[in-house]
């Protein structure tokens, strides 16, 4: 199985923490070259140097802001002005939890922008070299939630849906071209997002922060949370020559906790 991703260029988004510098490191030790977005610079240049590069593989950071789709915009058009992309990943922070009703039009036209939005952006700028080259691989961060809405997730669980439905649409048009677009959908996954869930879930409740990660638990067959490693070599997959053939597909990736086939 080809899973070497030595010459293949790769933007990551979401990139300096969590699930997002996970992928990015997992890519590198199959030989790609990575390219990380994220806002904070001095986080991008500590993540980079942590990188890879026993294969001599280059390494490199774009500064944008997610919330500033114009940014994400004018990053990547001047990165693809010189460089050619293989495979992007598009990885963004989950807005703020709680009820839908509760929720206010501004939370989900900012959610909208920094997810939906920037993801096309970023797209429509790396596939003229994807189709250059032949090769394209469009991995999109998304949720479980896309098959069975998420409680107290409710803004969430609406722009996410709506990230799976366009890259589903995009799957349609561009696998002709050998790009496949594909959704890795992480379960509850130990990170700085699933704590801060668990903290406000918490108080909500007015209940300890360790009821409230026991009853999670409970929820998932494998009666623990997953790691973020256990996500990046799911994405890793699909961005191999390994996956050519996997297309337009939401891969769950949550210890079997979603209750769909």
């Amino acid at each position: 199985m080809n899973l070497s991703l030595e010459g293949k260029n790769t933007v990551i988004c979401g990139s300096t923490q969590g699930i997002g510098l996970a992928i990015a490191e997992e890519l590198a030790l199959l030989g790609a070259n990575c390219t990380l977005i994220a806002r904070n610079e001095e986080s991008l240049k500590a993540a980079v140097h942590n990188l890879d590069i026993a294969l001599r593989q280059q390494h490199g950071y774009l500064v944008a802001d997610f919330n500033k789709p114009e940014e994400v915009k004018a990053a990547i058009e001047k990165h693809v002005a010189d460089h050619t992309v293989h495979i992007l990943i598009n990885n963004s922070g989950g807005p703020a939890a709680g009820p839908i009703i509760e929720a206010t039009e501004e939370a989900f036209l900012n959610t909208f922008n920094q997810h939906l939005i920037c993801n096309h952006i970023l797209t429509k700028a790396v596939v003229p070299s994807m189709k250059k080259e032949g090769y394209g691989r469009i991995i999109n961060v998304i949720s479980t939630s896309v098959k069975i809405p998420l409680k107290n997730l409710g803004v969430s669980n609406t722009i996410r849906g709506a990230v799976a439905s366009w890259a589903k649409s995009m799957a349609n048009e561009l696998g002709q071209f050998n790009i496949t677009v594909n959704n890795v959908l992480p379960g509850y996954t130990s990170t700085q997002r699933l704590s801060t869930i668990i903290e406000g879930t918490a108080k909500r409740g007015n209940v300890i922060v360790d009821i409230v990660e026991k009853n999670m638990k409970e929820d998932i067959p494998m009666k623990r949370f997953g790691d973020v490693s256990e996500i990046a070599a799911v994405a890793a997959f699909l961005a191999s020559p390994a996956a050519s053939y996997v297309n337009g597909t939401s891969i769950p990736v949550d210890g079997g906790r979603t209750g769909s086939i």
